[in-house]
């Protein structure tokens, strides 16, 4: 069994994520099986790779530790965060689990500061820094997804109870997010535009880029939905609604990329289309921005575009069955052998 989790990675709680934000917006459009059997999947699947994760902390902390400050995956720790949070909202949302919704994002606040401060400090003081070519990829817009899934969950926790300390470390986090969102970007765009682009370069990861606007969208509308019980969000609703259509918008620029670059990669460049772990983090950003364009649109009351969040759900549902398909199909693949 140790040996077989030494290749397990750091990011696959990009399922629980995945599914978890699905059955969110299962939820949201009156499906209520869907929603009720995926949040099923996402708890038992957070479990497990919770448990795996600690035996593999336990059995190879070298191997661990050497992924956790390495450019190119120590970011993907951040996945635990931001899978803790959707959990989070998915018991609060799909079954009204406002106990176990806060103790989640308690959980979450420890493994954000060990995903943000240990890969960023061993990133900046390492030697041997590759070029911006080998040193980023799509896994960096974590950075962003793992802090607006704290303001999401927060955001989520006024809306039952207002408080003014956790109306102020939402609007901290969703603020902080969104800096760290233009500072990838930022980057992420002149590695594409000025550097030669491999198609083996630009994995599923990549897709995380929508995604994190996507969450970003979701922060600030749940926010927007809290602001009229709690007066310091009130106060900033102009704010607000404004980076939150911001977000939206760049969220649905950024899928017509990734779908040519999917098709550059699969169809001209003749890269496989197999199943790995990294493929979840392909469909988060689908079922994120199904949620989180149901619930803008909710709020800033736009009934012409309703039909948007439910082809995106239908996509995002989509996607998900073809991975869960991949992955059984690894697993039995691997029980066989």
């Amino acid at each position: 069994m140790a040996a077989g989790l030494r290749p397990l990675p750091l990011g696959y709680f990009a399922l629980v994520m995945a599914t978890g934000i699905i059955a969110v917006a299962c939820d949201q459009q009156s499906l209520r099986f869907p929603a009720q059997a995926l949040y099923v999947v996402t708890a038992v699947a957070y479990v497990v790779l919770t448990v795996l994760l600690v035996l593999r902390i336990v059995w190879f902390p070298r191997q661990v530790l050497a992924e956790l400050t390495h450019h190119a995956t120590g970011f993907t720790f951040l996945t635990t965060v931001a899978a803790t949070n959707v959990l989070g909202a998915a018991s609060a949302v799909v079954h009204g689990w406002w106990g176990l919704a806060s103790a989640l994002w308690w959980v979450s606040l420890p493994l954000l500061l060990v995903g943000i401060y240990v890969p960023l400090i061993a990133v900046v003081l390492r030697r041997d820094t590759p070029g911006l070519s080998a040193g980023i990829n799509g896994t960096w817009f974590l950075l962003a997804v793992a802090v607006e899934s704290v303001a999401v969950l927060a955001a989520l926790r006024l809306g039952h109870r207002p408080q003014d300390l956790l109306a102020f470390v939402a609007l901290a986090a969703f603020g902080f997010g969104l800096v760290l969102y233009l500072i990838v970007m930022t980057m992420i765009f002149l590695r594409w535009t000025f550097h030669r682009l491999d198609p083996d370069e630009v994995h599923p990861p990549a897709w995380i880029a929508p995604g994190a606007a996507a969450i970003t969208t979701l922060a600030g509308s749940t926010l927007l939905a809290a602001a009229p019980q709690v007066e310091r969000l009130d106060r900033l609703v102009p704010f607000l609604e404004g980076i939150t259509i911001l977000a939206w918008a760049t969220a649905t620029f950024w899928f017509p990329i990734m779908i040519a670059i999917g098709v550059w990669r699969h169809l001209l460049r003749r890269v496989p289309l197999t199943y790995d772990f990294s493929l979840w983090a392909m469909v988060f950003p689908l079922g994120m921005y199904a949620a989180a364009t149901f619930h803008l649109l909710e709020v800033e009351r736009v009934p012409h575009l309703g039909s948007l969040p439910k082809v995106a759900l239908a996509l995002a549902a989509a996607a998900w069955l073809a991975t869960a398909a991949g992955l059984a199909r690894r697993l039995v693949g691997g029980a066989r052998a």
